[in-house]
């Protein structure tokens, strides 16, 4: 079985047989456990789910909307994903793309790599207190710090809140794509991509989807490749199309319902 599947569904496993129950602000009660942290060697196996279908193309170009386009309107964006935090003009206020263009992040970022490959001050944060009360969703990976070791470029994502059936997938998969694109247009490797979720949780709408993905794991598949255009050296010219999975086998995708 793929890696992911395999550290993805342990921690899902203990959170329906260990979490703590309660409810929050969505109205829909979680069981949830707090710092959970899946590592991967992304030179060894891309982290995407067998298990079930996770969306990738989606959320390949929901990560290029953020970090590429720097944009926080969903205009913007191929896909509905965002329809629930957007106003009549398609804007999510403040959030996301906003922070990383406001602050030039993705500028700052791959030029701290191909300069000064040991600082130890490479990050992308687009959690802003001042500009909080204008965001209509409060970022949920709101941080992301970098490392350089030896060639290798190594990411730590650092989650506040996980949705484990539906964000979690999504998010470790992108961000392992962005760590693959940053790496090759700063002439480095892809390294380890760590995964910090600060309050990993189940929404109890969702257990019975949760358990179905559990009995699947015996049934788990090989990893896919990933591919990725290695023309490309301009962060800002990569297009969905320049990046793909190849040999992705999976199970069928499983519906469940997000807690807005």
């Amino acid at each position: 079985m793929s890696l992911y599947d395999d550290k993805y569904l342990a921690i899902a496993s203990d959170i329906l047989e260990n979490g703590y129950y309660d409810n929050n602000r969505t109205g829909m009660p979680t069981y949830k456990l707090p710092h959970q942290i899946m590592q991967f060697n992304l030179e060894r196996e891309f982290p995407i789910l067998t298990t079930k279908f996770v969306a990738f193309k989606t959320s390949v170009k929901e990560i290029l909307w953020i970090m590429q386009k720097q944009s926080n309107n969903i205009k913007d964006l191929d896909g509905h994903i965002w329809d629930e935090w957007a106003d009549e003009d398609g804007s999510i206020g403040k959030a996301y793309g906003y922070q990383v263009k406001k602050y030039h992040q993705i500028d700052n970022l791959i030029k701290s790599l191909k300069e000064n490959p040991q600082d130890r001050r490479m990050m992308i944060n687009i959690w802003n207190w001042e500009d909080m009360p204008e965001m209509n969703l409060a970022p949920c990976c709101f941080l992301s710090m970098w490392d350089v070791t030896d060639g290798k470029l190594n990411c730590m994502l650092v989650q506040r809140s996980g949705d484990l059936p539906l964000g979690v997938p999504f998010n470790t998969s992108q961000y392992a794509v962005l760590t693959h694109l940053i790496a090759q247009v700063t002439g480095l490797k892809p390294g380890l991509f760590t995964h910090v979720i600060n309050n990993a949780h189940i929404y109890e709408n969702q257990i019975e989807g949760m358990k179905t993905q559990l009995e699947r794991k015996d049934k788990a598949y090989e990893a896919p490749r990933l591919w990725i255009n290695p023309e490309i050296k301009n962060f800002y010219d990569f297009t969905p199309d320049d990046i793909k999975l190849e040999g992705y086998k999976h199970h069928e995708a499983i519906k469940m319902p997000v807690s807005v």
